[in-house]
């Protein structure tokens, strides 16, 4: 299992000037599609649980450790793409009574209950710094919000300190010296589109405003 050590930055019409004066090299540029799903009472996200269908590959991500415990700009994700896993880690969470699942498939969603609330796609540029191993990322979502995000991926048990202290030295070498927290992708997209559910968030503290 992946653990994903992320810290969010806001994009203006002078990232990309940015990022080639700091010696960030593009290293590939992609499109893709999210599909977010969740059950009618938000059973997994209210619990700060995202299930993603990116084009064919399933993804399963939650807290680490309690968000308030990591830095304030930072988050700290566990991912499963294990299929058999990510099955597990939902029925436990929805109580599905099925036995003998064997693949992620629309079938298996229609017995938990899960439909798709949020659908979107991004255009992602991706960078490198030398001699560091954080990822450098520049989203462009399809409902007009720009974000970058620097990311690195370490497997569990490994140290999460370490990561954040390395992810802090590339938002410096790259002049991100703010200690805002910036808002990911799904969060501008609730807001804008599914603001009740948004509220629900909000309410628990899963998301901030």
């Amino acid at each position: 299992m992946t653990v994903e050590v992320e810290r969010k930055f806001m994009c203006s019409a002078n990232t990309l000037k940015m990022l080639e004066e700091s010696g960030a090299v593009l290293v590939g540029k992609q499109q893709f599609r999210d599909q977010y799903f969740d059950t009618p009472q938000f059973d997994l996200t209210l619990r700060d649980m995202w299930l993603r269908k990116r084009e064919e590959c399933w993804e399963l991500k939650y807290p680490l450790v309690p968000q308030s415990e990591t830095a304030a700009v930072s988050t700290c994700y566990k991912e499963i793409t294990s299929q058999p896993e990510i099955q597990l880690k939902v029925k436990d969470v929805i109580r599905d009574t099925e036995t003998g699942v064997t693949c992620l498939d629309d079938s298996w969603l229609s017995r938990v209950n899960l439909v798709c609330f949020a659908e979107f796609t991004t255009v992602r540029q991706s960078f490198t710094l030398e001699e560091e191993e954080v990822k450098i990322d520049l989203d462009q979502a399809d409902f007009g919000y720009n974000v970058g995000e620097l990311e690195m991926l370490i497997t569990e048990g490994e140290d999460v300190h370490a990561a954040l202290e390395r992810i802090d030295r590339t938002a410096r070498k790259l002049g991100l010296t703010a200690d805002q927290r910036v808002e990911g992708k799904m969060n501008v997209y609730l807001k804008r589109n599914l603001p009740e559910h948004y509220a629900k968030l909000l309410s628990v503290h899963i998301l901030r405003a």
